[in-house]
């Protein structure tokens, strides 16, 4: 009988073709997971192209996750586990895997054509150039056409369940519940029932061999997490973008409209918002992300709640109409799911490379409030946040999720919708003027303007893309007035940071010189890497930014009281450059941009290299003092 041990943690990476099905592997896998009550993390990877060059480096796709009984904030570093199904898969992942790793291969896909695709001179399966991992090269092709050969299935169709079968055998070796994939697979091929019966024919194969083999010496057990009671559902930030942006709506008593265009990786957004008619949510699948933004905005001025979806590109089509949004002071939230650019780019992969953009892409001054989910599950509260300062303030919203966080899950744990605050849209029911006119650009104390639906009796109003006359909303070129207009604008922005929660820092030995500063999905990295320098003797103190404009009104109290600010981010330096601006404090970049997220290994490296660097510094300059 097999042993079987614990563990406190694992990191698993599936890999193979863009057609091997790895994205579905590791979903079910990481959904039995969750059944289990282990916290994880997960990081999608996959090519942009449809079909990928099969059997090529550029054509890999890979799902990881990270599971543990303990905290877990990030994807991992290093997989323990490689599932490789053919060599390009374990070209493109071996250098990620840990020494003494564990791989389990399909030799079947290991010939001398695949090889010779990716470079392999030899076949690493046999030639010893993996003797510093355990390989379990098992012929997974042939053994799932052996499974499946009761319905008939042509060889080809037969092997493309060799990736269940891989589920089947890593669902025995951690001790995962099988009930619930075979469960999915009845729901998910219930109309077609020799392609359901096949694959889980391969799984159960798979889940057999393991039981039967003498190969695995162990199995392996991960203990649930201790986590507040309530109820849990995996979920993907945009998931929980969608289901954000619902209850904001709710929450405000208004109805949803989302005017969106298709785009990598937002395009989920649309996807899940479209199946919410029942829920009073309107989504409009438009020819273009230019009239995508006019339409949202449009419903936003007829009492709705107006969302528009997008990445980077279509970021840059929208300013136009969000700069008109700024100029009507009018709410509107904007959802920019950042990629790796420019251009295309690498559209599956992710990067910060927006917030500039956010801040500062539009013509003429043209502030508005910019916020940044830091998890996947934060992307439901970040999209609540955005509603209520969008209808209190009357102003456009950009939110910054990032590819990592869409695509990537983590546990949820279910809000009571009663126990989140009521937004009141506060719309104007009464003429405002002295005259009983209405006035659309009076102020209330937040210099908010009245908003009232049109044809609301009495309340007839025009408004539009030329300047406004404070208060009448007039059309005016008055030099004065636009220079009023233009600093109230951004006075109304500013303002903001009364409302909001001063910037909280980490430093649980009181006795950093070193502060971590981080905004989006960076929140993750920056945590765990700290951990590691704490673990290694090193104290850092982190802290994380979820208003970007305005910053938290203590900001500048908080960088100037540490030696050294480092700034994390997936880019140049955007964040860097806007803090070194604002508060003339030097802080420094740690910029990756290689279209994954920041590895905590290696920055936790760099923050214990810095920590050694004071030390230094404060032993010499005690030697002098003697």
């Amino acid at each position: 009988m097999t042993d079987v041990h614990s563990l406190d943690r694992v990191v698993i990476r599936f890999a193979g073709d863009s057609g091997d099905g790895m994205q579905l592997t590791g979903d079910r896998f990481t959904s039995d997971t969750a059944t289990l009550g282990n916290d994880f993390a997960t990081l999608p990877n996959f090519p942009a192209e449809i079909r990928a060059p099969q059997g090529t480096i550029a054509g890999v796709s890979s799902f990881q996750l990270h599971f543990s009984q303990g905290d877990v904030k990030t994807p991992g570093d290093q997989p323990d586990v490689l599932v490789a199904m053919n060599p390009a898969s374990l070209k493109a992942n071996i250098g990620d895997l840990k020494r003494g790793g564990l791989i389990v291969a399909d030799r079947n896909e290991f010939n001398r054509r695949n090889l010779a695709k990716v470079g392999y001179a030899a076949d690493p399966l046999s030639d010893g150039s993996l003797d510093a991992y355990q390989l379990h090269a098992i012929d997974l092709t042939a053994m799932t056409v052996a499974a499946v050969a009761p319905f008939g299935l042509g060889r080809k169709d037969a092997s493309r369940a060799k990736n269940m079968f891989a589920l089947g055998l890593l669902t025995w070796l951690y001790t995962r519940p099988a009930e619930h994939t075979l469960e999915f697979l009845d729901s998910k091929f219930a109309k077609r029932p020799e392609i359901r019966d096949s694959n889980k024919a391969a799984f159960l194969a798979g889940h057999a061999f393991g039981e039967t083999t003498e190969t695995f010496a162990v199995r392996f057990e991960v203990g649930a997490a201790v986590v507040p009671p309530g109820e849990y559902r995996q979920i993907t930030g945009n998931k929980a973008l969608a289901l954000g942006l619902m209850a904001g709506a709710e929450r405000a008593g208004l109805p949803l409209f989302l005017g969106a265009y298709p785009i990598t990786p937002a395009s989920d957004v649309l996807h899940e918002l479209s199946l919410a008619k029942e829920h009073g949510v309107t989504t409009f699948q438009a020819e273009d992300e230019i009239a995508a933004a006019g339409a949202a905005l449009g419903a936003s001025y007829a009492g709705h709640l107006g969302v528009t979806t997008t990445s980077g590109p279509g970021m840059a089509l929208k300013s136009e109409t969000i700069s008109l949004a700024v100029m009507l002071e009018q709410p509107l939230v904007v959802c920019d799911i950042q990629r790796a650019g420019p251009a295309t780019g690498m559209p599956t992969k992710t990067e910060q490379a927006d917030l500039f953009q956010a801040l500062y892409g539009r013509h003429g001054e043209a502030p508005l409030p910019v916020l940044a989910a830091k998890s996947p599950a934060d992307c439901f509260a970040i999209a609540i946040e955005g509603v209520r300062i969008a209808l209190r303030y009357r102003t456009p919203v950009i939110i910054l999720s990032d590819g990592y966080l869409a695509n990537g899950a983590e546990p949820w744990l279910v809000p009571d919708l009663a126990s989140i605050d009521r937004i009141d849209p506060a719309f104007a029911t009464e003429p405002n003027g002295p005259d009983g006119t209405f006035l659309p650009y009076a102020r209330d104390e937040r210099l908010a303007r009245p908003l009232a639906v049109p044809g609301t009796p009495g309340l007839e109003h025009r408004i539009g893309g030329i300047e406004r006359a404070d208060g009448t909303g007039a059309i005016s070129y008055a030099p004065d007035n636009h220079d009023r207009m233009v600093r109230l604008r951004q006075a109304k922005v500013d303002g903001i940071a009364a409302e909001i929660p001063d910037l909280e820092v980490v430093d649980p030995s009181g006795e950093a010189d070193v502060l971590v500063l981080g905004w989006g999905s960076t929140w993750g990295p920056i945590d765990a890497a700290r951990r590691l320098a704490a673990k290694a003797g090193r104290p850092v103190a982190t802290a994380h930014l979820r208003h970007l404009n305005p910053l938290p009104a203590n900001t500048g109290e908080v960088l100037r009281a540490y030696k050294r600010v480092i700034i994390p981010e997936m880019n140049l330096g955007q964040l860097a450059t806007v803090l070194r601006a604002t508060y003339l404090v030097d802080v420094q970049s740690f910029s990756r941009v290689r279209g994954l997220p920041i590895s905590p290994a290696e920055l936790s490296e760099y923050l214990i290299s810095v920590a050694d660097e004071f030390a230094r510094a404060a032993a010499t300059a005690g030697k002098d003092a003697r």
